[in-house]
Parts: structure tokens; sequence; C-alpha cells
């Protein structure tokens, strides 16, 4: 009898991104982390994984189920996507959903940078090549350009996809407003549209619910949230009236270094010290995640997996154990509806005119043949 080898139990699921028919593990690996590069400390962060400890993490990545990597051409200038590729060569290319974005700096010159037609063509190619591969699965737009019509942007990006360079298109950090006019100048261009936003979404950063995530709902586009746990801060091993340790973590970082530039990735922790909205979430998270027997980081993102709108929750990992312990929210167990209720209350802010007007002028009215029209209270 031939010998069998013992497959880990998958840690995640597969869904649709948006209304494609492209399917991701709902656990999408980040790799910003990946590379050691000064190029990193812009970003507060202190802990970088090298080649060989990315790789491993990868490798344990796709033993765990998942096919989902994203990087883009900025992280570690470059370095991450050369990492990625030095890996994906030795796969069979065809498992994976590789991710990359376009916008970033990424030279002295002029042209260097932004959304033009010549950029995003060449930043195309760059990262074609460092990546070792003859195709991007996702290619993304890294922010807005106010300085491009989005018609030049959305054609640049449109030949990609019918020249076979890319496969399909998404946006990330962009506005509701801005959200609708992609999709709205796709559409009246008759050209393919967006499958997928990325964004900034969790405990602690709610606000795209009011209209990026209404734009995304109505028009079939995936949500990829990314800094689930906001940086560090929804870990859950940070203690009141105590100071964080300089340990690698970006808290820790920002702590010790209080007069650094923080970032929507790194933030500092003066502003959540003395915080009682961020202790009592904290709290709660606790509670939650002691009568599951799991980890607090675990809770913070199986409450983004339940979101309707989520196709894929983007974490980061610089060790093994780091990322088996977020991969422990894929999939296995789920949040009660009063968990999910207890959580949201916990997190929500307060609705800024006139946000709140529409919301209650709108809750009881729900028109079934709508479908996705109507709109939603993401906020009770």
């Amino acid at each position: 009898m031939a010998a069998t080898t013992d497959k880990p139990e998958p840690k995640v699921v597969y869904r649709f991104l948006g209304k494609s028919g492209l399917r991701v593990s709902n656990i999408c690996l980040g790799t910003m982390t990946f590379g050691k590069s000064s190029a990193f400390e812009l970003f507060n962060g202190p802990t970088q994984a090298d080649e060989a400890e990315s790789h491993a993490i990868l490798d344990r990545f796709v033993e765990l189920g998942g096919n989902f990597i994203d990087t883009a051409n900025v992280y570690s200038l470059g370095l991450s996507e050369e990492i990625v590729g030095s890996w994906l060569k030795k796969q069979k290319r065809e498992n994976f959903v590789i991710a990359t974005k376009v916008r970033a700096t990424m030279g002295s010159g002029p042209n260097d940078l932004g959304l033009s037609r010549r950029h995003i063509l060449q930043m195309c190619d760059d990262s074609l090549r460092r990546l070792q591969t003859d195709y991007i699965d996702l290619y993304q737009t890294h922010g807005w350009d106010s300085a491009v019509p989005i018609e030049e942007t959305l054609r640049a990006l449109d030949d990609l996809v019918r020249g076979g360079k890319v496969r399909y298109v998404g946006v990330c950090n962009v506005t509701g407003w801005q959200m609708q006019k992609i999709v709205d100048k796709a559409e009246a261009m008759g050209i393919n549209s967006i499958i997928g936003l990325q964004q900034q979404y969790n405990l602690l950063c709610r606000h795209p619910e009011l209209e990026e995530f209404q734009v995304c709902r109505n028009e079939g586009v995936g949500v990829l949230p990314w800094s689930p746990l906001k940086g560090g801060l929804l870990t859950g091993k940070f203690k009141r009236g105590a100071k964080p340790e300089s340990d690698g973590s970006r808290i820790g970082f920002t702590a010790a270094k209080e007069s650094s530039r923080t970032f929507q990735s790194s933030p500092g922790w003066s502003k959540y010290e003395d915080n009682e909205f961020y202790w009592n979430l904290v709290d709660v998270m606790s509670k939650i995640a002691i009568s599951h027997g799991r980890s607090v980081p675990q809770v913070a993102l199986r409450w983004l997996l339940q979101k309707n709108v989520v196709s894929s929750v983007i974490i980061g990992a610089t060790s093994i154990k780091q990322l088996e312990d977020n991969m422990g929210a894929g999939t296995g167990w789920t949040l009660t509806t009063e968990e999910m209720d207890e959580l949201d209350k916990t997190s929500s802010v307060e609705l800024p005119y006139p946000y709140e007007m529409v919301l209650r002028f709108n809750k009881d009215r729900k028109n079934p043949f709508l479908g996705t029209s109507s709109v939603e209270n993401t906020q009770e």
C-alpha cells in the first residue's frame, strides 16, 4: 500500500471576488513586510522578513489553503515583488491569484509616479519582470490620481486586460464619489470594470461603510480589507496603563518614537493609550475570544469575514506563528448574531449629517425588487 502524506486541514474557504468569476481564499496574504529594506522604516515598521523567511511564510500559507497573494511595486521598493516572484517561479502558476498595485513614486523622473498611461504600462512591465510571470491576476490602482483623467487610467488598464498582461482590475484607497465615478466611467466606455476595492477596514475604522461599501454592494464589487488589526492595536496584547514594549511591533516602534511620523497602517500609540472607546472595544473582543477559545486577532478578523460585502481579508505576517494564528479566523467557527451585534455597537461611531438623516428616513423603506440598491445601515 502506497504511503500517504497528511495534509493540513484547510483554514480557508473560497469566495468569488465581487461579481466576477474569480475565486479567492477568504484570507489573502499581504506582503508589505517582505524584504529587509530601509524603505520600510518610512511606514514605521521595524520587522521585515528576508527572502528565506518570506518563502517559508508563503509555503505555510499555501499548505493551509491560501491561494490569494497581494503585493505592490512600492513595497520595499520592488523587493517584495521580487521575493514573491522568486517563490512563484517554483510553483504551479495557475494555482495562485497574484495581485499587485500601481501609482506610487518609483523613480526620480517627472513621469515616475501616478496613473498616467505611460506610467501604468511601464510599471506593469516592471512588475511582471519582478514577479517572474507573464500575467497579473488583479492589477490595482494604489490610490486616486487627481492629475490624470480617469478615462486615461481606465483605458490603459483595459488595454492591459485585452493584451493578456492583466486578468482583472481593482482599486484601492478611494472615496465614495471616486468609486462611483470609476464604475460609471468604465460602463460608459464599454470596458472592463473593477471587481475589487482594497480599503482600510477594521473595528477601529468603519467610515468606509458610509459611502464606499454602499457603492460596492450596489455595483457588485468585492471588498478586500487591509490593516484588519489596525497595525496591531486589535491584537489584544496591549494593556491599560502600560506602554507597549519595543518588541519589533509597529505599535511598539511608534510608542518608542512618538515624534516619528505615523500612517494609517502604523498608528501612533498616544492617540489610543487613554482612549476609553478603544479599551472598551478590546474588553469586548477579549471576552468573545475567551468564550470561543480563540485569540483576539481571530475575533477581529472573523468580524470582517462575516460582513457580506467582504470577499477576502488581507493579513500580514512576519512569522509562521503569526500567520497560523491569523488564519485560524478563516473557517471552522463563527461569531453569533449577538456577538456581531455587540461588536458592531461597541465599535460604532456617531453618524455625521446627512448620513444619520438618510438612514433614519429609509429605515423601513425596503423594496425587494430594487435588490441591493436600498440604503443599508451598517452602523446599527
